[in-house]
Parts: C-alpha cells; structure tokens; sequence
C-alpha cells in the first residue's frame, strides 16, 4: 500500500518543493487508500514545506530534525536515518519489538526500551538490516498470534517467550 501510495506522489511531484505545492486535497487523492490519507496530506505537505524553508529543500539527517517534522515519530526517524542515509539506526516496529523479547535476546516492555536494548546486543553494522530481517520473518514465520513454529528454523532454540496460539 505505501508504496503504491508512495509511487502515484513521487509520480506527479518528485521533490519536497514540488509537493509542498500541490493541494492538501490531491495529496490526499493520491495516497488514498493509505490509512488516515487525509491526516497524512496534511502533515506530507507541512513536512515537505519545512523542508524546503528550514533545509534548503533537504531531508536532514539527524534524529531531532526527522522527529520534529509532523507524523514523523522515532520509528520513521530511524528509518530515514538507516536506509535513506546509511547512518546505523534500529527501525523498531512491532516484530521488531516482538521478536526478539520472544526469542529471549531482550526482556522490555515498549518498542522504545526495544530500541535501547538492541542497541547494546548488536554490532552497529547489523542495526540498518535488522529492521528489514525481522519484519519479514515476523509477518511470514513468526506472527503475533499463533505463529509458525513448525516451520521456523529458530524453533528448536526459541523459548517461546509470550507465545500464543489460536484455538
């Protein structure tokens, strides 16, 4: 979805000027279905008007810049920060929150205190790439409910921490 989203903007407008000029109600065309397609109009456009005011017209690469944007939380940050500018950030989501308090690697409670914790057990160079190998694993092997030990190649070491299957 994002990407087709992202695909039909980057189509009509392919930089942070051009889209801080198109109408919060074309934005909104475009990026429709995406969930909340009107709220993030509004804040893609402010965002993209920032950038070009307060940047020069670019993303800037720090933390506080990216976080200070509208709509833009840790998460999305360290995103940017990782695979748009190769700085080692850990994009934690829900399976990468989820996955590694499962397989005992980490004992937190929030995807922040994740962040923290996995900062301190992987080596810098693993920080970019951990984000992209765990969400796909997470959506395919081992989901939140009911996942698929029986074909996990982790089973056999995985203690299963807060695992739970569907009756």
């Amino acid at each position: 979805m994002t990407a087709a989203a992202s695909g039909r903007l980057f189509g009509r407008a392919d930089s942070p000027a051009a889209i801080a000029d198109l109408p919060e109600a074309t934005i909104s065309e475009l990026i429709y279905p995406a969930g909340f397609y009107r709220t993030k109009a509004r804040q893609i456009r402010e965002t993209c008007r920032r950038i070009v005011v307060e940047h020069g017209g670019h993303v800037p690469d720090s933390l506080e810049a990216l976080e200070s944007f509208p709509g833009v939380g840790r998460k999305t940050a360290n995103l940017v920060l990782g695979v748009g500018f190769g700085i080692p950030a850990i994009c934690v989501d829900t399976h990468v929150h989820r996955i590694p308090n499962r397989l005992g690697w980490i004992e937190t409670k929030t995807p922040g205190a994740s962040e923290y914790a996995l900062q301190e057990i992987l080596p810098r160079q693993h920080w970019i790439s951990v984000n992209e190998l765990l969400v796909g694993f997470g959506q395919q092997i081992c989901g939140p409910v009911s996942p698929r030990c029986s074909i996990c190649p982790l089973t056999e070491g995985c203690p299963k921490i807060g695992v739970t299957y569907r009756r």
